[in-house]
């Protein structure tokens, strides 16, 4: 994209609502004489209904009134008709057919039937418009008398923000109005420093690591909290928080990968991590695309994730990451029917947005070395086309559930002609969220984040689980480097004997090199191994060039790793192992070393 003229947002927005919504419309139950599923969008990758469901009330209502078709009015009815039965007495939905489940998604639905009524309710009857609006405010009061600043992770009570604003100006409720400005008075409580990352996404909220680090979530952040703010702040004309929020937008964007891909790598809640966001979010395009006025290079962001988006649609729908279709994985349903209402409210507002005529390259497009995170523990490398993460973050998701990229390990390499090489996922796959995670495919469990380990037995050592990884950078002249000095332990914590290892990431224009040596021994008892799971879908070429070469054909470009000990591939189940997070296929090549050296040296090479 070298340019951006100010229609071809919209128009790409168009395009793909109305594809995300024809196929959403194909998954609706028509059961007339089963009231409990009649209505519901059906997911069939989960074999289960979603209760949020009822979030594509928005979408349905905003191409009922473009379109003119009736089955997208119909659709909508449906949906809600449906709605009864996550409905409770207090006025909350919840996430799934089960009154003992969690109410906390009443905010989103809240939100998406607003809008829906705003924007278009014209198009219902009379009775069913009333209907709804009663229904609206039994939610609105929900929110209300239960959304504080502790209300679970902070992404709901800042999305309470804009929810209580628009219930407020639509049914002239003061109380909400005070409510949401209460709300956001405590945003700058919850702002990491210096970067003013949104944290918060972790139970308890607000408790430091042993680092001093707090839970942030970028997925979380860019596609639902910020939104949010972003949202309130147009509605109120807010010029003060406009500008907060124009810096933690700055720093949130600077994971940004050049093809519109959100690096959430180490983010808190990397359980959920989908290439382009995250799983149960609803899309960054209404923050960065409501102020672009303030920065450009929102825009730009807004419309290269748009198009990762559909990069990502899989007959119709939404798929987690690239590879879905390559692997035969069926995507989840949630994903469409949340971020079809950024679309449709981007559609729905275009009359406000900034008219960007020109392409602002992303901040992660140019080449400026190392950039360290402090407040993260994270470090960006952009040199000549490779860009890399490499992380020590030690926060835990639902401790000791869901370990994200650490260790220093290399979380993220991406190449200009190649896109991502590497990319991390949970050290082990586990169902943190049971409502909201996908099984993992094949009955095959292996993390694609790059590692050192040692497997002693049947128990697995390795620098994925190290918290408490040293890592230091350097630049000199034309090349980059990453030192890490890293335990190998297992996911209790346990430190295995031969324990202390250097890990060295090497950055230049022409390669990669990536180098792991044991600084304890000699001579090993156990061997050590080097694993490198290279991205990659089961179409593309394998070749092993010698014992210690090894090359993958990508289009027109060559992958070619060659390194001072065997490199093997890994025997799985199939050609290729696949992981939810963050949704890719990969080559797992793994290189173990032969006493007595104590020393492995990869090379990665583009040719």
């Amino acid at each position: 994209m070298n340019s951006l003229d100010a229609n071809s947002f919209e128009r790409l927005s168009l395009e793909l609502l109305t594809t995300w919504c024809e196929a959403m419309v194909a998954t609706q139950i028509n059961d007339p004489e089963n009231t409990e599923l009649h209505g519901a969008l059906y997911c069939n990758a989960c074999n289960k209904i979603h209760g949020r469901c009822i979030d594509a009330v928005y979408p349905f209502l905003f191409m009922a009134d473009t379109t003119g078709d009736e089955k997208y009015l119909n659709a909508a009815i449906q949906v809600m008709e449906w709605s009864k039965n996550v409905s409770k007495p207090d006025g909350s939905w919840t996430v799934i057919p089960n009154p003992e489940s969690w109410p906390g998604i009443t905010v989103f639905g809240a939100i998406a039937l607003g809008e829906a009524l705003q924007h278009h309710g014209h198009l219902l009857a009379e009775d069913i418009r009333l209907q709804w609006t009663d229904r609206l405010k039994k939610a609105a009061e929900f929110v209300h008398l239960n959304f504080t600043i502790e209300y679970s992770h902070i992404n709901y009570s800042m999305t309470a923000v804009y929810a209580l604003n628009l219930l407020g100006r639509l049914f002239n409720n003061e109380r909400y109005l005070q409510h949401s400005k209460e709300l956001v008075s405590e945003l700058p409580n919850w702002l990491t420093k210096p970067n003013k990352f949104i944290f918060g996404e972790n139970n308890p909220s607000d408790e430091p690591s042993v680092k001093g680090l707090y839970p942030v979530d970028l997925g979380y952040n860019v596609e639902e909290t910020l939104n949010s703010l972003v949202q309130y702040a147009v509605a109120e004309k807010d010029d003060d928080l406009l500008h907060l929020l124009q810096e933690s937008m700055e720093s949130h964007l600077e994971f940004m990968l050049p093809d519109g891909a959100w690096d959430n790598s180490w983010g808190t809640r990397q359980n959920k991590w989908s290439y382009w966001g995250s799983r149960t979010t609803d899309g960054c395009q209404p923050a960065f695309a409501l102020m672009a006025g303030r920065k450009k290079a929102f825009m730009t962001a807004a419309f290269k994730n748009t198009e990762l988006l559909k990069r990502c649609t899989v007959d119709g729908l939404l798929a987690g990451g690239l590879h879905y279709k390559s692997h035969g994985v069926l995507p989840c349903l949630h994903h469409t029917f949340t971020h079809a209402k950024s679309l449709a409210f981007i559609l729905d507002n275009t009359h406000i947005l900034p008219n960007i005529s020109t392409y602002i390259p992303l901040p992660r497009s140019k080449v400026y070395g190392i950039k360290y995170f402090s407040d993260l523990a994270v470090y960006l490398v952009s040199k000549g086309p490779w860009r890399a993460t490499i992380s020590a973050n030690d926060v835990v998701f639902k401790k000791p559930l869901s370990q994200t990229a650490t260790g220093g390990s290399l979380a993220l390499l991406w190449h200009e002609d190649i896109g991502p090489l590497f990319t991390a996922s949970m050290a082990e796959y586990l169902l943190a969220e049971p409502n909201n995670q996908q099984p993992q495919p094949d009955g095959e469990d292996i993390p694609l984040t790059p590692r050192v380990e040692i497997i002693e037995g049947n128990t697995w050592f390795t620098n994925l689980y190290d918290l408490k990884a040293e890592v230091e950078a350097y630049e000199n002249n034309d090349k980059i480097a990453i030192d890490v000095n890293t335990r190998l332990t297992n996911k209790d914590q346990g430190i295995h004997g031969q324990t202390n290892f250097h890990l060295n990431y090497k950055f230049d224009r022409s390669k990669v090199v990536i180098t792991v040596q044991n600084t304890e021994f000699d001579l090993p008892k156990e061997q050590f191994a080097l694993v490198l799971p290279l991205i990659s879908p089961k179409h593309e070429v394998v070749r092993q060039i010698s014992e210690q070469s090894i090359e993958i054909v990508k289009k027109d470009k060559v992958v070619i790793l060659t390194a001072n000990t065997p490199i093997n591939i890994i025997k799985t189940k199939k050609d290729r192992i696949f992981n939810m997070v963050p949704g890719m296929e990969a080559v797992p090549i793994k290189m173990t070393n032969i006493p007595p050296s104590n020393k492995i040296e990869c090379i990665i090479t583009i040719s």
